[in-house]
């Protein structure tokens, strides 16, 4: 479900008309319908309730502090991986009594920032971050709140590079070592047992692989509670796909949740929740303005302004992303490749992709583009970020600015020896 609709064969963003948009701020751009995004976390929340739950929004999906706050204004709290997510949390007005800290790289200094905060859980990977908090906490006279992100070596996820519940993959406690690791955690004074953290993947359109995972997780816990830790949290993360037009049909959450409360019912924990693709991906579009239609050899190219720096899916995961013409026309279809003007080959996103007839100066959406678009943008080719645009009802609001070519080297100088 999304707010992004044709009338008189001109594309909306709600009651926004991106033909106009893109000549008032120029392309290319992200905008988000802030009507989807509430309305996908209540769909959310509603599908949990009854439940203890908390449903922390996966921050690094889309990040903007505008995004963070329409989320935040609907009870949301936040999973983060960075200080520097913590920091736009707690801007957004998010409280930390509702954020958790997820990451396999948590620095010494990120800790000690999460620490100040207060916030609600830490989601430790490793034995040597569960240390070094532990070395932290003692020092500052405070006890972490932690759960250890277990491992379940159950493969999920919708291509390889977003599989990290395998065993290979580098996240979380070996299943293996799971109990000994809390066994070594109860010895602790400076953490607090609270819970067991779980993320298995993302772009998951089938209920199995969860069901494994937290059927597996339920035994530990019982296992835990066995050993004399007193487990009243399951961080079950994030990892609900959405249809990005590819034919899949990923589960609704409503039978997410009848799975997870039939699985987890007997353990009487608060339940946490991380999603992110799910609450944003729907909810964004990139908006792109064709530069050349070019004959090939044996194919036609459509480059446009936008590029792989702009948005990586399709070169990081040959993702797939449905390409909308922001202005119907009833020109002949053709099959294009559609690629972006970065000097590398991967700057592509899509390969014989039949739309009508393009040209110079035609508006394309790239549809779908709201989760891990905006938020891994670069400026790679010295490209400046692109701005995001909030539309909501008839309004709209650049929230994140282009900035000029003199901005994006801001913070670089010239060594003295070099004047």
């Amino acid at each position: 479900m999304h707010h992004f609709t044709y009338r008189e064969n001109h594309l909306f963003a709600e009651d926004v008309d991106l033909t106009a948009l893109a000549d008032e701020v120029g392309t290319p751009f992200y905008v988000y319908c802030e009507a989807t995004l509430r309305r996908h976390l209540r769909i959310f929340a509603d599908a949990f309730a009854g439940t203890d739950a908390l449903i922390a929004y996966s921050v690094k999906a889309s990040s903007n502090i505008s995004v963070l706050k329409v989320l935040a204004s609907e009870g949301a709290g936040a999973d983060v991986v960075s200080a520097g997510e913590l920091h736009r949390a707690r801007a957004a007005g998010i409280a930390p009594e509702k954020i958790v800290f997820s990451g396999v790289g948590k620095t010494r200094d990120e800790l000690s920032f999460a620490l100040d905060a207060n916030i609600y859980q830490f989601n430790v990977e490793s034995e040597p971050e569960l240390v070094a908090l532990n070395e932290i906490a003692q020092a500052k006279g405070q006890r972490a709140p932690i759960a250890l992100r277990i491992n379940p070596d159950v493969a999920a996820g919708g291509h390889e590079n977003i599989s990290t519940g395998k065993s290979e993959d580098k996240f979380g406690v070996p299943w293996s070592r799971a109990r000994a690791l809390y066994a070594t955690a109860r010895t602790m004074g400076g953490v607090e047992i609270k819970g067991v953290d779980v993320h298995i993947g993302s772009q998951i359109d089938d209920l199995a692989p969860f069901e494994a995972a937290f059927k597996k997780v339920a035994v530990l816990i019982n296992d835990l509670r066995s050993d004399g830790c007193a487990i009243e949290r399951l961080d079950l993360g994030g990892g609900l796909g959405i249809p990005y037009g590819e034919g899949a049909t990923p589960p609704h959450p409503d039978a997410y949740a009848a799975m997870i409360k039939r699985v987890t019912a007997p353990l009487g924990v608060q339940l946490i929740f991380e999603p992110g693709r799910m609450i944003a991906g729907n909810a964004g579009a990139l908006i792109a303005r064709v530069i050349y239609v070019k004959d090939g050899a044996t194919r036609k190219f459509i480059i446009l302004d936008a590029g792989m720096n702009d948005l990586m899916r399709p070169a990081l995961y040959d993702a797939y992303h449905e390409l909308w013409p922001v202005v119907k026309s009833s020109d002949a279809s053709e099959a294009y490749d559609v690629v972006g003007p970065i000097c590398e080959s991967t700057d592509r996103f899509a390969k014989a992709r039949t739309l009508p007839g393009q040209h110079a100066g035609d508006l394309i959406a790239i549809m779908s583009a709201g989760a891990y678009g905006a938020s891994q943008t670069s400026q790679y080719n010295s490209r400046p970020l692109i701005p995001e645009i909030l539309a909501s009802g008839e309004r709209y609001a650049v929230i994140r600015k282009r900035p000029t070519l003199d901005e994006i080297m801001d913070g670089e100088a010239i060594a003295d020896w070099l004047r």
